[in-house]
């Protein structure tokens, strides 16, 4: 390993590496909760800012009966709904005032809502507020650096786990130990990937994996400090209008669906761009793709909706290559102050 990669970004190299120590914690942390303080058949909100937004987008696409909004409109723009249950929030330190500030808004505004918390801080506002139930993960998924990898994860499963804890019980052994086995092997793909003078990224995924699409998203981005442009869009969507974005010097990061109809409409999409000579394919399947790079899924055997946790692990080891393609420090890529780990400067109002 090089000094540089020594020097910078350790501490997200190791964040993201711990990823398949921690998810069988985890699981069972979930599954100790006294289920009576869990949610039922109720409509749920699943909420959360940033990361924890995609993050509760992951969850709420294998939920039937809830809804993700992120704080960030719950907090100004979205009335509560009075039908809902539970408020379920997400988040990595607990602290953001966003967090706050929506329970307290939704405990005034509709008493009867119950309130779950998913953290990876025990010691955030958010884990000790009054009547609000708190799930706390392993303190070691409360990640260091700024950018989000080993906590977001960790929520998204925690969120699943609410719901699909005896079909993740039966695969996660399986995932894990994969993971492991392969982790580092996906390190030095990504690393080759970035060094290849990628300028732009279309990440693209079915309609169940879009949580995991804009997280990867905003991995890129926040790595790289804005500084390589990045879109998250389905397949077929990128057809309408979004294709002009993909230029010959764009990766297109493409995550094959578990589903046999989607992958064959993906597949066309991808034959499209190749024969307009649009983009470098990178393909995450468990299948070889007939150009471009091939990355292995890490959860093929799963259906979309259960997938995000683990096959996010990819987008995080390219976002930290290419941080350090840009010379920056995957630990802390915004040396300007623009972006902070927990946010700064908002103020909070009541109705």
């Amino acid at each position: 390993m090089s000094g540089e990669l020594l020097t910078a970004g350790r501490v997200t190299r190791g964040e993201i590496f711990q990823q398949p120590d921690l998810w069988p914690d985890t699981l069972q942390r979930v599954m100790h909760m006294n289920r009576r303080l869990l949610p039922s058949g109720e409509r749920c909100v699943i909420t959360g800012a940033g990361s924890s937004a995609y993050a509760a987008t992951a969850v709420a696409a294998a939920w039937p009966a809830s809804q993700a909004i992120p704080s960030t409109d719950l907090l100004s723009d979205v009335e509560p709904d009075g039908s809902a249950g539970f408020l379920i929030s997400l988040a990595r330190s607990g602290d953001s005032p966003e967090s706050i500030g929506v329970v307290n808004r939704i405990k005034r505004l509709s008493p009867h809502v119950r309130h779950l918390a998913i953290t990876c801080n025990a010691e955030g506002r958010l884990a000790s507020l009054p009547e609000v139930t708190a799930i706390i993960l392993d303190p070691r998924s409360n990640d260091r650096s700024l950018a989000m990898t080993s906590s977001f994860s960790n929520l998204v499963l925690a969120g699943l786990a609410l719901r699909h804890s005896t079909r993740l019980t039966e695969v996660l052994p399986k995932v894990c130990a994969r993971v492991k086995e392969r982790l580092s092997a996906l390190d030095s793909k990504a690393q080759a990937i970035a060094a290849g003078g990628i300028r732009r990224v279309a990440v693209l995924a079915s309609a169940p994996l879009m949580g995991w699409a804009n997280e990867a998203s905003l991995k890129i981005l926040e790595m790289t400090a804005g500084r390589i442009p990045v879109i998250a869009e389905t397949h077929l969507g990128l057809r309408h209008g979004p294709m002009s974005f993909v230029h010959a010097d764009t990766a297109v990061l493409s995550l094959a669906s578990s589903n046999p109809l989607s992958r064959r409409y993906e597949q066309d999409l991808l034959d499209e761009l190749q024969a307009k000579k649009l983009g470098g394919m990178i393909r995450i399947s468990s299948d070889s793709a007939p150009s471009g790079e091939t990355v292995p899924a890490m959860a093929p055997e799963l259906p979309d909706m259960l997938r995000t946790p683990f096959e996010i692990v990819f987008a995080q080891l390219l976002a930290f290559h290419l941080s350090l393609h840009e010379g920056l420090n995957p630990d802390n890529p915004s040396p300007g102050g623009v972006i902070h780990r927990v946010v700064q400067g908002v103020r909070i109002y009541e109705d």
